[in-house]
């Protein structure tokens, strides 16, 4: 594997982000750091994370995926190695936005749980001027406290006014988008995001890499739904292009050996613009195929086979 550089941050990643959104909520502290040292063990060094992991758990007040990363990093003193990513602005606590006030009082919420290198805004914020939120950036930046920022969930629109406030203010840039993109969910990224991205030389981080699961190919039908939590989520995607989409990786993991989740991450990985695609496991296992995936070189035959299936 390479290291891809995450826009110019100065930030150098592996392809593969583990999404620790899971932590504290469908696995534990003590699963969690197991998976933690496994990915690490296997060469790989982005986290991805947010201050609001996971508020919608009965009694969590929000930074429960925080301090277990952090917890962890701490009890492995592995500070300087690994590539921590979290995020500001959901709600927490009645509070939340893009204000100058909210980030600053955020981000110390979440350095008391463990370190920033990338710090960003989890959705825009309409309410605060993109002025004020950046502004907010560059003292953190100056200040240490954050490497790098970035936005995830921004809307072609409100990335480039953000990008064009920068220019013109003189202030640090997003060097890093993180949107919905995966082997079913392609045009929102691809017609608008993707040029912009290539133009500024931004990294893309995507989350939701296996479509919350269904790309793994466990959800074939309505009766599938209750296999986990996320199974209710699956009616959209279970569609004649859902299952056009399955039968191509059902496919290609045939010809190559292995598991349709580890096709569709390696599609996603080999992606133009593409600097790390983010997903989450809850279990070694789990954790074993997408670390495969990393490493898997898809032939242009496959990659055609799968655009054409989701086109």
């Amino acid at each position: 594997m390479e290291l891809r550089m995450l826009g110019r941050s100065g930030l150098k990643v592996y392809p593969l982000c583990l999404g620790a959104n899971v932590f504290g909520w469908t696995i534990n502290e003590k699963r969690s750091i197991e998976l933690l040292d496994a990915f690490v063990g296997a060469g790989f060094n982005f986290i991805d994370t947010a201050d609001v992991y996971s508020t919608w758990v009965p009694g969590h007040q929000g930074g429960e995926s925080e301090t277990i990363i952090g917890n962890w990093m701490k009890s492995r003193g592995n500070r300087a190695s690994i590539v921590i990513a979290t995020k500001v602005g959901m709600e927490m606590r009645g509070q939340k936005g893009l204000s100058k006030a909210h980030i600053l009082a955020s981000v110390e919420g979440s350095l008391r749980r463990l370190h920033i290198d990338l710090y960003q805004a989890h959705k825009a914020d309409p309410e605060t001027p993109i002025e004020e939120t950046l502004a907010a950036y560059t003292e953190l930046i100056a200040a240490g406290k954050v490497r790098a920022i970035g936005a995830s969930n921004y809307t072609t629109e409100q990335f480039s006014t953000a990008l064009e406030a920068s220019v013109r203010l003189g202030l640090p840039r997003y060097e890093s988008l993180q949107p919905e993109y995966n082997l079913y969910t392609r045009a929102p990224y691809e017609q608008e995001l993707e040029p912009l991205c290539h133009k500024h030389s931004l990294g893309v981080i995507p989350y939701s890499a296996l479509a919350s699961g269904f790309l793994t190919g466990k959800y074939r039908s309505e009766k599938d739904f209750g296999k986990s939590p996320r199974g209710a989520g699956m009616t959209r995607y279970l569609n004649a292009r859902g299952l056009r989409v399955l039968a191509a990786l059902d496919t290609v993991a045939t010809k190559v050996g292995t598991a349709p989740a580890q096709v569709a991450l390696a599609w996603l990985i080999a992606r133009p613009r593409i600097t790390a695609a983010i997903a989450s496991a809850t279990s070694l296992a789990q954790l074993d195929e997408i670390i495969s995936a990393a490493r898997l070189k898809l032939d242009a035959d496959a990659i055609k086979r799968l655009d054409e299936a989701s086109a």
